[in-house]
């Protein structure tokens, strides 16, 4: 049962290096991505120690998960303490559909969403008043690190409703000092459209419907490099190098990774420096990140692992050490250098498709793909059975450009460079032009058919 009726105070950041924390985003750098490395970590102490209290106190499935595991409030005296605490997982939150995990008065949440999964059962996050405001400052941060700046015009074509990214990034847009078009998603050839008649110079959307969109471009006869837009702040599915590579070319913007969770906030839980490209910031001071191995044992930094994090500032829905799934590592922050940044996500391990003993993942097919010359970024996964053995077959659209004669041996260079680098033996299939779905928001790549 639920304990009092106001979260208490959320410990403030050191004022030493600007005068308060609402100092505007368009006077530079937010006062948080200001402090030294020793300063973030006493601030993350000193809110980590309120947020584990906040959970034990406000939410019956902490109190009983940390006297479960021997563990009490009192005893967060330093961050590694931190291990002594039980993770989180995404089945709790099912478990405790729909507000069970909430940590305040319902009277108190501001507004709800949710994301759907495998089992049909939504997973509920809440957000307070103090936490949407959070949100949005977040946003504008992250979009001032992927170089947008105050009076552009961004065009947000994130789905809005329960899913996190529309609303979630229209505040930020907005809490920045911008022009919101909030397009949301589908309906491709009206983005075209508005993209060309507002001359946005931004775009928030999923990287595969940036593809899809320069798509669009395309086959309407216009050259996606010639629109206003200067940079594509990209997020919500796993994404490659190579296929930044292919957007930036294909568009002459710049691509920039956001990243971010529903169970954390949404997007703008870090975010890439336009300036470095280098994998996403995490904004430290509300997100305690850590990487664990295959025994739940923490990484040091540079090693890859799972990605678990604890909010520091959430008063709705607190999570402690939340286990994200993604895989990726951590390491010394360049464009922000207090904040540690993530490499980019290379899958997750729920989505580790093992095949005759040999582990791989989407991502790895889009980045070989990528480099074959005469195939296209379209492809689809399908995993069948052949006897007692789990088969593979890419099913790929051919470069519409290229010469029709040479689909064939692109086949035949996808399939070996498939072997020589990742070591499985894969089928091949070349697929319409056109034939294979395009994405509205966040792309499917994987189909199991056993």
């Amino acid at each position: 049962m639920i304990t009092e009726t106001h979260a208490p105070a959320i410990p403030a950041a050191p004022a030493t290096r600007a005068a308060t924390e609402d100092t505007p985003i368009e006077a530079g750098l937010h006062p948080a991505e200001r402090l030294t490395r020793a300063e973030l970590e006493a601030l993350q102490l000193e809110r980590l120690q309120w947020t584990v209290r906040h959970a034990y106190e406000n939410v019956p499935f902490y109190c009983e998960k940390f006297a479960a595991a021997g563990v009490h409030p009192d005893d967060i005296r330093s961050l590694a303490d931190i291990e002594r605490l039980p993770f989180t997982t995404k089945s709790d939150l099912r478990d405790h559909y729909p507000f069970g995990l909430f940590a305040v008065p319902m009277e108190q949440v501001r507004r709800v969403h949710a994301s759907s999964g495998t089992t049909g059962r939504l997973t509920v996050v809440g957000y307070t008043e103090r936490d949407l405001d959070n949100w949005a400052d977040l946003i504008a941060r992250s979009l001032y690190a992927a170089g947008v700046r105050p009076g552009w015009r961004v065009h947000n074509a994130y789905g809005y409703g329960l899913f996190t990214g529309g609303l979630g990034a229209h505040a930020g847009i907005e809490r920045l000092g911008c022009m919101v078009i909030p397009m949301s998603g589908g309906q491709t050839e009206k983005q075209v459209q508005l993209i060309r008649d507002f001359e946005p110079d931004a775009i928030m959307c999923t990287p595969s419907y940036l593809l899809t969109i320069a798509d669009a471009f395309e086959r309407a006869g216009l050259d996606p490099r010639g629109t206003s837009l200067k940079v594509a702040i990209c997020g919500a599915e796993p994404w490659t190098e190579a296929m930044r590579r292919e957007l930036e070319e294909r568009m002459d913007i710049r691509a920039v990774d956001i990243y971010g969770l529903s169970e954390m906030m949404g997007p703008g839980v870090g975010s890439e420096c336009v300036e470095t490209q280098d994998g996403p910031h995490i904004w430290e001071d509300h997100f305690l990140p850590e990487i664990i191995d295959d025994q739940l044992q923490q990484v040091s930094d540079g090693e890859t692992g799972e990605l678990v994090f604890t909010t520091l500032t959430k008063e709705a829905f607190p999570m402690i050490r939340y286990r994200t799934r993604d895989l990726t590592s951590l390491h010394a922050g360049t464009g922000r250098p207090a904040h540690r940044r993530i490499a980019k996500i290379t899958g997750r391990n729920d989505d580790m498709i093992i095949l005759r003993g040999v582990n791989l993942f989407p991502t790895q097919i889009e980045e070989i793909a990528c480099e074959v010359d005469g195939l296209t970024s379209h492809f689809v996964l399908e995993l069948t059975k052949r006897g007692a053995l789990d088969h593979l077959t890419i099913k790929i659209e051919a470069d519409p450009d290229a010469h029709p004669d040479g689909a064939d041996a692109a086949l035949r260079r996808l399939q070996k460079c498939v072997k020589d680098r990742i070591g499985a033996t894969i089928g091949v299939e070349l697929a319409p032009i056109g034939s294979l779905p395009r994405s509205e928001g966040k792309l499917k790549r994987l189909y199991d058919l056993r």
